[in-house]
């Protein structure tokens, strides 16, 4: 990860401050993946479970790096000054803490376990026309990006968007104790990353405390999400939802093209788009949008305008066959939510999944990976084709469906759908990050 620096006068006197040490030059750039480091740039060594960042100091020296944040001085170096401290990650988490704090404006934090990052990109849409919005870029949603993602933040910004991202338990806490947000939206919670947090409700605990950190501020609660509606909430609470109790209630109603438009507070508002995740996205967006002060007609006209992001749920059409591209990351709920589009197209022509691997579910993969392959006989998909380790699982449920295999290897798969696909098909490609599946889709289609 590496941000250029928009204000090094700044940064150098809260560094200062923080660190008790002074730059001895401007810092115009700050990296934490030493092949990113420019010369000039601020280096942060940090400690992780494969890499040690204090072993590419040498290397940074001869490249020119100004300065590291370590917390192991490397003595043999002469020229690369080093600043030590006890641990580089919660100094720039201070450091950013106090660049937060120049700047008094709305800050809302979005997390969930789907739907974040799409939300917070048509949030970021939404309020653009009126506001100068500062919003978390690329995956910088951690404890590591988001940090950088603050010190992005200038006088010019009038609301800061914030995605954030958690692995572990404590991750959102501290996360809320240096970005201070002054709202907050959970998405949904779901199984995922389960490797760190054991239980579906060790997952929801940890989102729960973005609405713990909002004491004097307003939490948007997703009202049909029974785990979010139980969860406790320290200052106001802003309600929405697919059900009527709620001050944001919505309906959804499919059009004869299977596009889905909503009915929210007797507001229609039209989607464009076939898919239930999405519009679920623009429900929790217009909650927290007209909340603050956006009207109905803007907020209309953006949605119709938005474009959302490569690998989720993008249509792509190869002469006559429908390619769904819904790549960018899988859980079990955003599998479920992409087999229902999938299941939403014309049934003229099959349907067809292809599918990797969901990571990070621990001892619960194996079920999960199973529930797919439930999913998929009762949508009664006319094939599946899964790739990897974990989703033979998914192989093994396929009951009601009579054209599936399994994949150890992603050449090989490529190389069999090139002979399966035929035109008129509607193929779902789908799978975590890791397995970076849309170079399945280049593989037979490009």
């Amino acid at each position: 990860m590496r941000i250029n620096l928009p204000r090094p006068d700044l940064f150098s006197q809260i560094f200062g401050e923080v660190t008790g040490t002074g730059l001895d030059s401007s810092v115009h750039g700050i990296a934490t993946d030493s092949r990113e480091v420019k010369a000039g740039d601020l280096y942060i060594a940090l400690k992780g479970k494969r890499t040690d960042g204090h072993t590419f100091l040498k290397e940074l020296e001869i490249d020119g790096c100004a300065v590291a944040l370590v917390s192991e001085k490397n003595n043999e170096l002469t020229s690369l000054k080093q600043i030590i401290v006890e641990d580089p990650l919660t100094t720039i988490g201070t450091i950013a803490n106090k660049w937060r704090k120049q700047f008094q404006i709305p800050t809302l934090g979005i997390t969930g376990t789907n739907g974040k990052t799409s939300t917070k990109d048509l949030l970021h849409h939404v309020f653009q026309p009126t506001q100068m919005v500062h919003a978390t870029e690329k995956n910088f949603n951690t404890s590591i990006g988001l940090p950088l993602t603050l010190l992005l933040q200038t006088e010019k910004h009038t609301l800061s968007i914030l995605e954030m991202g958690a692995n572990q338990p404590g991750d959102i806490s501290y996360l809320c104790g240096i970005s201070e947000p002054s709202h907050g939206l959970i998405t949904n919670i779901a199984p995922a990353h389960l490797e760190g947090f054991g239980t579906i409700e060790e997952v929801a605990k940890e989102k729960g405390e973005l609405f713990q950190s909002l004491e004097d501020g307003i939490s948007f609660v997703n009202q049909a999400d029974d785990r979010i509606k139980n969860l406790s909430i320290a200052g106001d609470r802003i309600s929405y939802g697919l059900r009527p109790d709620c001050d944001f209630p919505a309906d959804i109603h499919q059009g004869k093209d299977g596009t889905l438009t909503l009915f929210i507070n007797t507001e229609e508002i039209k989607t464009q788009s076939c898919n239930l995740s999405f519009a679920k996205n623009v429900l929790a967006a217009a909650a927290v949008a007209i909340t603050m002060d956006v009207d109905w007609e803007t907020f209309q006209n953006r949605v119709l305008s938005f474009v959302q992001p490569a690998g989720r749920c993008q249509v792509k059409h190869f002469d006559d066959i429908t390619v769904i591209d819904d790549t960018y990351n899988a859980n079990l709920e955003s599998t479920i939510a992409s087999i229902d589009y999938l299941n939403a197209f014309s049934k003229n022509g099959r349907r067809l999944l292809v599918f990797g691997d969901m990571f990070e579910l621990g001892n619960h993969s194996e079920i999960i990976h199973e529930k797919v392959g439930e999913k998929c006989s009762d949508a009664h998909l006319d094939g599946v084709f899964t790739v990897g380790t974990f989703t033979v699982h998914t192989d093994l449920r396929l009951e009601n469906v009579e054209l599936h295999k399994h994949f150890t290897s992603k050449d090989e798969l490529i190389t069999q759908l090139k002979n399966i696909i035929r035109k008129g098909d509607k193929i779902l490609f789908k799978g975590s990050r890791g397995m970076a599946m849309e170079t399945v889709i280049q593989g037979v289609f490009e």
